[in-house]
Parts: structure tokens; sequence; C-alpha cells
């Protein structure tokens, strides 16, 4: 067996020794096939050399990639320049030119997602559109041997080729993006700033186009990673002005300004960094007359769409603002909560059939307005063109806060007036979720809207959405049937309107269930370019690459959503997640504990304490789920509530045996599973699928999730990803990759990207066990 050392540590390699005489030896057959393609009885050898080649080129890949990582210890990196026009140069700066201009686009498609594999078939559509499969494929497989003629010379195995797929091996191409990133994320700020100084206003791959595809695809990606690069300045800020580093501060956020030129002014008028933040409250309603019109519900619905269409604002999303109706705190206060500079707010008076809108901008710090607008009306001008009136007001609000922006046009959701009422009424409702009968009642209410109005493109998606939130917050005995209502509404939103990105999001969710999370993921990402600015888009985009494993993909987009959504313990509860998975405790403590302050279930504050080595302080967290049983948390479907002291009983047994530590413990929890299993109506239940995660229970989470995925159970894969010895013994199982396929994560893995716990397919690894490697 041979062996060689990488890097200071000592690995083995396979002896490939015996390989190469496989191979010369089926040459040798073929070489010699016409002398004896005669024999009859030898047509049955025919399939032998075919086999066997297949198995002998699996080995030669071995032997590239191992090649490849010896080259890494050699310290042969290539270099990538990716803002503005691509250049690739070797260790000592010499460019290295790519002549052949899909070579070049290849090569740059895979450096924007480092670690991730594309798809050859995607890769053909992309750079070779209009051509038959067969041309693509053939043309796809001569420029991967022109690039790998190219840059292996200079850099080993660089490229990462299967039938199916391409990737980059780690380690071997280092771009500007990758070093931009690394500096935010180690805290280096001289050099973040150098770079951010050099990138400028440069964007990614300029000049490299190709088709309306390929375009679309850059244009995807260069969202996500601008929207991760923002973040990452915007955390890298926090902590400078947090430790007092004031000069480092300045000097980073003046770099950041020639990427955002807009920055400069922002900075000027709100006390963070560069960007002007709002939050629309809910308008009071003062009506003489009566009845239940929901006037500043319309008027608050329309400034929050047209405000959030202009660029240069960041507008709270509506679920974190209307958490502030009728409350006590002042305006400060409520600025402060919601992390904005600026409020909104205002009253919609009624008196006959004369109507007065007044709407007034806050400043955050002080309280005090600074600007007002009024409109005065019929009750039937104000419905005609309320979209005139939120126009009118988000022109004088740019205005105020000395934003030049020409205010978008925003489309008309309905002419129908009762049914608008009706959708304001369903939606308000939707955004409570919680308590008996308030789904039912929301969904009734948007049905009678769409029987006045079917064309009602937002009234679609807002039913969609009411009949997912019926199968994740409701004990519901239907959970698929709500789950393919919600997906024929959504499609019907998306014809109606094709920028309903919302409606695509949710429709994602559908295809969870139908194992296809790689159209799930294609659907989320598509949302996020119609809407970045909705948290709800923002956060499943997120949560769906945190249910994979990509955690660190996932986390822009989940503390995006924070952003727009900063009151919202449903997105704590993935932050607190995402950092447990990366091995980050304390931000996942402190995302907990934020959860549970918004009235969240404690579940995953406690695996974060837990984390911490805590063990006693995680049990006695988890055993606080207990107070929000039948308020947040419901009995399982079919089944009754529990009284108080066989519940006390319960989710004490179930706190020890996640967090106690005793085996004994962990034992009973996996008994009382089973007993679940063989007695509720729904053995996908996520009282069983989510402990048998925390439990280390790979049998019963391959049954139960196995059995069937659900809008209320795949959550509770975003836990998979913390490496703790419970999970371990999930991803270890022998049938762990076989479960892995049946639900559709391997294809999300293969187009995806490896979780960052696997960055390589058990499957390999199985096979250089295999292969008797030897450690030296």
């Amino acid at each position: 067996m041979a062996q060689t050392v990488f890097g200071g540590g000592r690995r083995p390699i396979l002896d490939l020794r015996p390989a190469s005489y496989l191979l010369a030896a089926v040459i040798e057959i073929v070489i010699k096939l016409p002398k004896v393609a005669k024999n009859k009885a030898f047509a049955h050898w025919l399939w032998f050399p075919i086999v066997l080649g297949t198995h002998v080129g699996a080995l030669l890949g071995m032997k590239g990639a191992i090649d490849g990582r010896r080259a890494v210890a050699d310290g042969q990196v290539l270099s990538v320049r990716l803002f503005g026009t691509f250049h690739l140069s070797d260790q000592n700066n010499t460019e290295i030119l790519v002549s052949n201009r899909r070579a070049k686009a290849l090569l740059a498609m895979l450096c924007l997602a480092p670690g991730e594999t594309i798809e050859r078939a995607q890769i053909s559509k992309l750079l070779w559109p209009g051509r038959f499969e067969a041309q693509a494929r053939a043309s796809l497989r001569q420029c991967l041997l022109a690039l790998g003629k190219l840059v292996e010379p200079l850099g080993g195995s660089v490229l990462d080729v299967s039938r199916t797929r391409v990737c980059l091996v780690p380690g071997h191409i280092i771009s500007d993006l990758d070093r931009l990133e690394a500096a935010l994320e180690q805290d280096r700020t001289a050099d973040a700033c150098a770079l951010l100084m050099e990138t400028g206003a440069k964007p990614l791959l300029d000049q490299i186009r190709f088709s309306g595809a390929f375009e679309q695809w850059l244009e995807i990606r260069r969202a996500q990673i601008e929207c991760r690069i923002e973040t990452a300045v915007h955390h890298a800020l926090r902590r400078l002005e947090h430790v007092g580093r004031d000069e480092e501060r300045t000097d980073l956020l003046e770099a950041w300004k020639l990427r955002d030129p807009d920055a400069a002014h922002k900075a000027a008028i709100r006390r963070h960094e560069g960007k002007i933040r709002l939050a629309v409250l809910p308008f009071e309603q003062i009506d003489s007359v009566g009845g239940r019109l929901f006037l500043a519900d319309g008027v608050v619905e329309e400034l929050i769409t047209t405000l959030g269409k202009v660029p240069q604002l960041l507008v709270t999303g509506r679920t974190s603002s209307s958490h502030f109706r009728d409350s006590e705190l002042t305006l400060p206060d409520i600025a402060a909560a919601l992390d904005v500079t600026h409020l909104v707010e205002g009253t919609v008076q009624r008196h006959a059939d004369k109507v007065r809108v007044h709407v007034r901008l806050i400043d955050g710090e002080t309280g005090f307005e600074s600007w007002g607008f009024h409109y005065d009306g019929s009750l039937e001008d104000i419905f005609v063109s309320r979209e005139h009136v939120a126009r009118a007001a988000t022109a004088g609000l740019c205005e105020a806060l000395g934003v030049e922006v020409a205010v978008p046009q925003t489309r008309s959701m309905t002419d129908d007036r009762e049914a608008y009422a009706l959708y304001l009424q369903g939606c308000a409702l939707t955004v409570r979720a919680i308590g008996e009968g308030v789904l039912s009642k929301a969904i009734e209410l948007l049905e009678k809207a769409l029987e006045r109005d079917p064309a009602f493109a937002e009234c679609w998606t807002a039913l969609a959405e009411a009949h997912v939130y019926t199968a994740v917050y409701t004990p519901c005995l239907e959970r698929m049937a709500q789950s393919e209502k919600m997906a024929e509404c959504a499609h019907r939103a998306i014809e109606l309107a094709p920028d309903q990105g919302h409606a695509r999001s949710m429709l994602a969710i559908h295809k969870w269930t139908q194992n296809d999370i790689v159209g799930a993921i294609d659907l989320a990402l598509e949302a996020y370019r119609l809407e970045p600015k909705n948290s709800d888009v923002c956060v499943r985009l997120g949560s769906f690459l945190l249910y994979i494993g990509r955690s660190k993909q996932a986390l822009p987009y989940i503390q995006a959503a924070i952003e727009l959504d900063p009151v919202h313990g449903r997105n704590y509860s993935m932050l607190c997640a995402a950092y447990l998975n990366l091995g980050q405790v304390d931000p996942a403590i402190e995302a907990g504990q934020r959860m549970v302050d918004l009235g969240f279930p404690s579940m995953w504050l406690a695996a974060a304490t837990a984390a911490s080595g805590e063990s006693e302080k995680a049990v006695e967290q988890y055993q606080q789920t207990r107070l929000l049983m039948n308020s947040v948390i419901f009995a399982p479907a079919g089944t009754a509530p529990m009284a108080p002291e066989m519940m006390e009983a319960y989710w004490t047994m179930a706190a020890k045996g996640l967090y106690s530590g005793m085996e004994e413990d962990r034992l009973a929890y996996c008994q009382v599973l089973d007993m679940l299993y063989a007695t509720l109506p729904d053995r996908a239940d996520s009282t069983i699928v989510l402990p048998s995660i925390w439990l280390g229970y790979p049998e019963m989470l391959f049954k139960s999730l196995g059995e069937q995925v659900t809008p209320a159970n795949f959550f509770g894969l975003m836990s998979l990803w913390t490496d703790t010895p419970h999970t371990r013994r999930i991803r270890e199982h022998p049938e762990f990759m076989a479960f892995a396929r049946k639900i559709g994560l391997v294809a999300a893995w293969e187009k995806y990207g490896w979780p960052d716990i696997m960055p390589a397919s058990p499957e390999v690894a199985a096979a250089l066990k295999q292969a008797k490697m030897v450690k030296v």
C-alpha cells in the first residue's frame, strides 16, 4: 500500500498499480476483439471490459482527487478575480489566459459556488442553449477536457468531474470573493477594507454573457452573494461598534460605500450602518358610522407594499409591525425593538361618507413627527384611489428622508371593495394563526373574497398561506389534503400574477411533501429573486438550505428575514439552529432566548444550552415547553389534551430523555416514541419525528419521516446537522443514505452541495474504507 504525507498530517492513499494492470488487460482485450468477434461464446464476455472500465475510471477519479490534495500541500493554488472582468492567475500572479469563452464561463460559475456541484445537464442548457442535447453534452465534454489541460499542470486536479455533475476540488482556487468573506468573518478589518476598495462597484462576472437562461442564473447568484456580503459587512460593523473600534468601523463603512453609493447619505440619517429602516405601524381607525370596513388595515397594506419596492428602504414585515398594535410602549421603544430608524403611523377617520387619511413620519430616536401627509375623499374615493394614496404618501416620505427615487407602480389587487375587506380580515386572522377556529374562519373569509373576485391574486396567496398554517399549527389529520389545497391556491396566484414570489415559496413547501427537495429549493430561489425584501420568502429559502445541512449558506437569508421581521419568534428558532449547526453555541443561546421571549417553545434553547455543557439547565428549559401546551402547541392530531399531571410527567420524562445524559432516560423516551408510533393516527406527527432526531433514534426517524413528509414535520431536519453523539448515530447508520435518497436529500446535495458537516458523500468514504486505506 502506497502512502504519502499531506500538509503536515499523515493520510493514506490508494495503491493504484493493480488498477493499472487491469486497465492494461482491458486494452489488450479490446485490441484483440476483431480477431475473436466471430466466436459467439465470446459475446457474453463483451460486458466485462465495460464494467471493469467503469470501476477503473472511478479509481482513477479517486487518484485525481488525491493528486489534487498533494498539489495543495505543495502550495500550487490559483487565484481568480470574480468582481469585474474574470481573471485567472497562478501563484506568481502571472495571468493564465482562458481563450475558450465557455470554458471561462464554466470555471467562473464553479468559482461562484465553491464546494457546490453543478449538474452537467444544467451547464449544457446554460452555455449551449438551442443545441440538441447530445450536441450540448459533447461540447461540454470538449470544454472540460480543454479546461483540464489548461489548469491541471498548474494546480493539480482542479475539477472534480463525474458523469452527471461538476465541482471544484476544494483548496485549489481562491477567489477575491473567498478572500473578502474570510476577512469579514475573521474580523480582519484592514484586509476587508482593502478588498472592498479594490472591488469597488464592479459587478460579479462582468462581460460574461450567454443566453437568457444564463443571465437569469447569474442574476440569482449575484443577488445571493450581494445579500451575503451585505449581511457580513452589517455584522462586522456591529461587532466593531460593540467593542469600541470606531476608527476601524469608519474605515469599513467608507470602503463599503464604494460598493453601495447611497450608503453615504443613509449613514447621515440613521443610527446604524447606512440603511433607512422603516416600520409601518397599524393605523388607528376612527369611525363614527360603524361597521367592519378595515379601511386602516387597507391603507397600511398598500403603504407596506409600495414602500417595500423602494430599493433604498428596508421595510419591516407585517407580522412584526402588527405585534405593536395597541402597545403601551413609547415610540422610541418600539423603534428600538424593531431596530428601525423611522416609524410611520397614522389614522383613518370616517364620518358619514367622508374619509380622511393622515400619515406621519416619526424619528425613531426622539419619537417626534418630522413629516405629515393627509388625504381627503369619499369612501369610494379612498378605495378606488388607495394605490394613488400610497404612492403619494411614499413620494412624500422619500422626499422627507432624502431619498431620490421614482415611486414604483403597484398592481391593483381588486376593484371589489367587499372582497378587499374580506381579504384583510382573513389575513389578520392568518397572522394570529393560534386559537380555536381562527384559521378555519380565515379560510372562510378568504374564500368568500374569491367568490366575489376570482382574479384576486393576492387573496389566492393568502388562502394558500392559511391552508399551510392549518397543516402546521393545528391538530390536523388531513395535512396532505391541506398541502394540496395550498398548492392549488399558489398555482392560481402565480397564473394571475407571475411576480408572486411568496406564492412560489409556499408551493415549494408542497414540493417537500412530494420528496422533490430540488424542486422546492429551485422555487424558493425564484421566489427570492422576485421578492428579496419579503421576510417570509427570505426565511423559507434560508430554512430550506438549513434543512439540507447547508447552514453556512442558509445563515444570511435567515438574518435578512430577522432584519425584515425582528419580532417573529419563528425566525429566531431558525437562527438558533443555524448557529448551533455551525458550532457557535453562545449566539445560538442568545437567539434561542429571544425566540422564547417572543412566545415560541423552548426546545431549541434547551438544545443550545445542552451543547454548552449545562445539562441540568437544558432539562429545566425543555420542561418549560409544557407551559405552551394547548396554546401554541396542540395535542397530536386525533388525541385529547393531556391532564395537567400527565402533561407534567410527560415533559419531565422527555426533557430527561433528551438532555440528562443518562442512557436509561434516553431509552425510556425511545420506548414512548415506539408507543406513539403504534397508537397515533398520524405516525409522521412532529411529536415523533422531532424527538427521534434529538434522541438519535434513526430507526424511528426513517420509519416516521420516511413514511410521509408533511408541512408540519420536515422542519425537524434542521436539528440533524448539529454535531452531537445523537445526530451522529443517525448520520452514521447504514440505512441513512437510503433514507436520504428516498426523501430527496441526496438529489438536493448533488445539486446544491453536501452538508457542511458531510463535505463528501458517505458512499465515497465507505468505498475508501473498503479499499483498506491505512494511516501512518
